[in-house]
């Protein structure tokens, strides 16, 4: 009887386990960690990453940064002024922007840091934020996509002046939150109603998760569908391409705006390919993803801040307007923004 009960135990437990991870979506795994979607490409095997060969090929980089790259600090200030009432986007630099819709302002993976990684580690930034934190309006939504130091910076979560903002982020990622107030957690798919006007729904990206040795994909990552009055903007977590955006695109679009990253795509001679990465788009890529959103427009973004791959560092703006046409975009279809750079959305996007 003892042998029988043990094993109608462990008959149970295994049969609700099973129909446990059944019930689960694709891209949650038995052991807690995440993956991408079904059919993502996987990361080649023969990409050898060396910290000293980096470094190496990094000195043969021309570190100079244009002057039409940034915009003056007091003509930023002018500028932001000038639109403060009005809705609109500004780029702060990496993926860190500003948008304001009605009388919600968000922000977008806020890195205000000198280096992007842990204490003093890390790449350094070759271009200061557009604004300090100490200059930023009120934060009303802070949109958070993923985990990697470029993105997840906390110092700035610690310093970030506007603690009362709702924050929305990726599964298992609110535990670095405990001093905000509205702190939400979110799978794929999830939508958040911020208010009549604005809707937000978490959506899933190529990508992956990391901030030490031992926990590889244990948060989840995604890219971030805005909704307001009927108009869409995509704003992206780091991305590959995958055959998911076909998808997105089908069910979602059109979108109004998608800001993709194009930079943080070249590791070769350490990748055995140049100019490709299974977890960043290239420029061409990009423009690739944003015509399977059946996006109107694009903003090329996750360039010109931290030196995080081996392309030249103003080769993505050059290569994402040079491409545009090859994908269906005019000239001001296919944007790039300077740091430090403000715009309408309302003409930008063409509405009331």
């Amino acid at each position: 009887m003892k042998k029988l009960a043990i094993f109608i135990v462990i008959f149970l437990t295994y049969n609700s386990f099973t129909i446990s991870m059944e019930n689960k979506p694709y891209h949650h795994l038995p052991d807690g960690t995440f993956r991408n979607p079904e059919g993502s490409p996987e990361r080649n095997k023969n990409f050898n990453w060396s910290f000293k060969k980096f470094r190496q090929e990094k000195k043969y980089l021309d570190m100079t940064v244009p002057s039409d790259h940034v915009v003056e600090k007091s003509n930023v200030i002018k500028e932001f002024n000038i639109l403060k009432n009005d809705d609109y986007i500004g780029w702060i630099g990496h993926a860190t922007f500003l948008i304001k819709l009605g009388e919600t302002t968000i922000i977008t993976d806020p890195v205000f840091s000198k280096n992007a990684g842990p204490l003093i580690f890390g790449p350094k930034r070759f271009t200061e934020p557009a604004l300090n934190l100490d200059e930023l309006p009120e934060i009303n939504l802070f949109l958070l996509t993923h985990n990697h130091y470029d993105h997840q910076d906390m110092s700035t979560i610690r310093k970030f002046p506007y603690k009362q903002a709702k924050v929305m982020l990726p599964l298992k990622l609110g535990k670095y939150f405990k001093r905000y107030k509205d702190v939400n957690e979110m799978d794929w798919y999830d939508e958040i109603t911020v208010n009549n006007d604005l809707k937000v729904t978490f959506l899933p990206a190529v990508h992956w998760s990391k901030r030490s040795l031992t926990d590889t994909n244990k948060t989840l990552w995604g890219n971030f569908l805005i909704n307001y009055k009927g108009k869409k903007i995509l704003f992206a977590c780091d991305t590959g391409v995958g055959n998911i955006y076909k998808d997105l695109g089908e069910k979602y679009g059109p979108i109004d705006l998608t800001i993709l990253n194009i930079g943080a795509y070249n590791f070769y001679p350490m990748a055995p390919y140049k100019d490709k990465s299974t977890y960043h788009t290239n420029p061409e890529e990009a423009l690739s993803i944003a015509r399977n959103l059946k996006s109107k427009k694009v903003l090329g973004m996750h360039w010109g801040t931290f030196v995080l791959s081996l392309e030249p560092i103003m080769e993505p703006r050059q290569r994402f307007k040079d491409n545009a046409q090859n994908y269906g975009y005019k000239s001001d279809e296919a944007l790039i923004f300077k740091i430090g750079e403000f715009q309408s959305l309302k003409k930008l996007l063409n509405y009331n």
